[in-house]
């Protein structure tokens, strides 16, 4: 038996594991990271990327907060893109591909860099419960290890099952095993639990391919960054290809479908909706003769080539005919197949919004043991796992974040609200106040809370702090500043606007559709005036004025729905004894335990006649 008793103990080093160690840690609580395998902590198990559609604010909104997610990416970049900027900026989303290598290499120093973290090699076999109080872990060699609190972050291993066609391996990773003891052990204490798979694509010797018949995907010419703290630029990029199926390669893929554990019944579980594998899309969508692909190199000095949108769980002959008729892969050769995983979750229905279990105190769930998929939604939930499970032994408050103000907030709301069948992916388009939660202000709007927290250092603060202070200066120089007809007509000419015939301010022209800052700086004292600003001082200042009417009217909008997040629901409150309520509005409040009216209307199958019936029986 270890003697220390730890303040918090961290099972799993993936990215769930390690954003909740740091926090822990950073935060001043005696931690330890537990992993089955010192050599994979920070492991990119699949795409060797970050960031991407709402993906990129999340990960905006850890490093905001002081977590190491940002700060790793830009550190393990090969190549950034802004994504979606055809749209508006509540839909801009930053995305890096990344040295897989690096990335885990980086990730390991920082946690080695991190005061108060210790490491220990070994499976977590079973949790010691007392008094319904988890109050340490006992590993497979039978050390029991004492511990305050408990995060459990175990990605796909616990009782992970590996498909390749008609082969079945127990593994949480290819070459890895598998985790054993806690499901049965959460089961028999009363814990419901369901079983999911996701998979992967074969990755393949870049030297076999022909880039000549791609379509090249170079990254930004002016290339950004996810950290708001200063870091080098990314001067040199590595270029991702697209390339297509095609009607052979299909056909090709069927022969194999008799053999796929997707269709033979091998796999009853639900694999993730927006990330299919490629037998999937071409039995769901059979009218299509094509379907993309992306080829990613997996770092600046490997051959290895991951083939994103070919995750497979076929015969591993299959894969390799199939991918040796799509243009410039003719002689591909593979280092490894492509392959399905099961592995067993936790209804998150079962969590409070701090992610401590209902069931057993102190004990935190973070990551795909929640249902979830994806490295930024597994890291923005482990940063709040490990803040809360300080906080609770230190006896400090709880610290939660509203849909309001971040994307990292809709997540675990989601997921504590109305749970989740299939593996979770974050979208915009799941955030109601997407046009708040935007990836250029996750610092202003989540900083100042982390820094009184303790987590956010001054030097995080005080940056924000001259953003604000530079930005309001800046968008009060174009509120203030006359333009007139002479000066503003020939640039609203070039983007076919309409001309004025009197003097505007700055600010109002900047409305204008096809207007922009860049263009207005062809006006030498504009010019003058605004190049001083740091580029993203320039970008704040630009959208505040461009969207001000929209964000006030979702400002609006939040402080409405934020005076029903005021009536708080008894926790023993009696849902049985209201006879107005609809039966499954009774089921579904006795099952998740609403805490307030507002988290009570967001649950699927509540009518709003449910919630009045809830409003008036509360007195309101």
């Amino acid at each position: 038996m270890i003697n220390e008793i730890y303040d918090v103990i961290v099972v799993g080093a993936g990215h769930a594991g390690c954003e909740a160690a740091a926090a822990a840690a950073n935060l001043g609580s005696k931690t330890l990271l537990v992993t089955m395998n010192m050599q994979t902590i920070g492991q990119m198990s699949c795409n060797p990327a970050m960031g991407g559609i709402a993906k990129g604010q999340i990960v905006r909104e850890i490093d905001a907060m002081g977590g190491y997610s940002g700060i790793i990416a830009d550190q393990s970049a090969i190549q950034f893109k802004m994504l979606n900027l055809s749209k508006g900026p509540a839909m801009w989303s930053p995305r890096t591909q990344n040295d897989r290598m690096l990335f885990a290499y980086e990730w390991r120093l920082a946690l080695e860099n991190t005061p108060n973290l210790d490491f220990f090699q070994d499976m977590v076999k079973s949790l010691i419960i007392e008094n319904h109080k988890v109050t340490g872990v006992v590993t497979s060699l039978g050390i029991q290890i004492r511990a305050k609190s408990v995060v459990l972050t175990n990605g796909t291993f616990l009782n992970g099952l590996i498909h390749v066609g008609d082969k079945q391996l127990g593994g949480g990773r290819m070459g890895e095993p598998r985790a054993f003891g806690i499901t049965e052990q959460l089961v028999s204490l009363g814990f419901q639990a369901g079983r999911m798979k996701t998979g992967t694509p074969p990755r393949v010797d870049g030297r076999s391919l022909d880039y000549t018949k791609m379509e090249e995907q170079k990254g930004d010419e002016n290339p950004g960054k996810f950290s708001y703290l200063d870091a080098p630029k990314l001067e040199k990029q590595l270029s991702c290809h697209i390339v297509y199926t095609n009607e052979t390669v299909h056909e090709i893929l069927r022969e194999g479908f008799d053999r796929s554990p997707m269709f033979n019944g091998t796999i009853q579980s639900i694999g993730p909706r927006y990330c299919p594998s490629i037998e999937d899309k071409i039995n769901r969508f059979a009218e299509r003769n094509r379907h993309q692909l992306f080829v990613e190199p997996e770092g600046w000095r490997t051959v290895e080539i991951y083939v994103n949108g070919f995750s497979s769980s076929l015969p591993e002959e299959i894969q390799v005919k199939a991918m040796k008729h799509i243009p410039g892969f003719e002689n591909v050769k593979v280092f490894r197949p492509g392959y399905a995983i099961e592995y067993d979750y936790f209804p998150p229905t079962q969590l409070n919004h701090t992610l401590e279990t209902k069931l057993i105190q102190n004990l935190y769930f973070a990551g795909q043991i929640n249902g979830t998929t994806g490295y930024e939604e597994a890291a923005g939930q482990g940063l709040i796992a490990g803040i809360n499970a300080h906080n609770k032994v230190n006896d400090k408050e709880e610290f939660t974040l509203n849909r309001d103000e971040a994307y990292i907030g809709v997540l675990i709301d989601d997921l504590i609200t109305k749970g989740t069948e299939e593996p979770y992916r974050m979208f915009t388009s799941r955030a109601e106040y997407r046009l708040l939660l935007r990836q250029d202000n996750a610092d202003i709007r989540l900083t100042e809370k982390s820094h009184r927290l303790g987590l956010a250092k001054d030097e995080r603060l005080k940056k924000v702090e001259e953003k604000i202070a530079k930005s309001n200066e800046l968008e009060g120089f174009l509120r203030e500043t006359s333009l007139k007809p002479g000066i503003i007509n020939p640039i609203l000419e070039k983007i076919e606007s309409a001309p004025v015939d009197q003097a505007y301010r700055a600010a109002q022209i900047l409305t204008r559709p096809n207007m922009t800052l860049d263009k207005l700086n062809e006006i030498d004292f504009i010019k003058t005036a605004t190049e001083n600003y740091s580029e993203e001082v320039r970008e704040q200042a630009e959208i505040n004025i461009k969207y001000r009417g929209y964000i006030e009217k979702e400002k609006e909008n939040v402080a409405k729905l934020n005076r029903l997040e005021t009536i708080k629901i008894p926790d023993d409150f009696d849902y049985s004894k209201i006879f107005s309520l609809s039966s499954e509005a009774k089921q579904k409040f006795q099952k998740i335990q609403p805490r307030t009216i507002a988290q009570a209307s967001r649950i699927s199958g509540v009518s709003p006649a449910d919630i009045n019936v809830l409003l008036i029986y509360l007195g309101r």
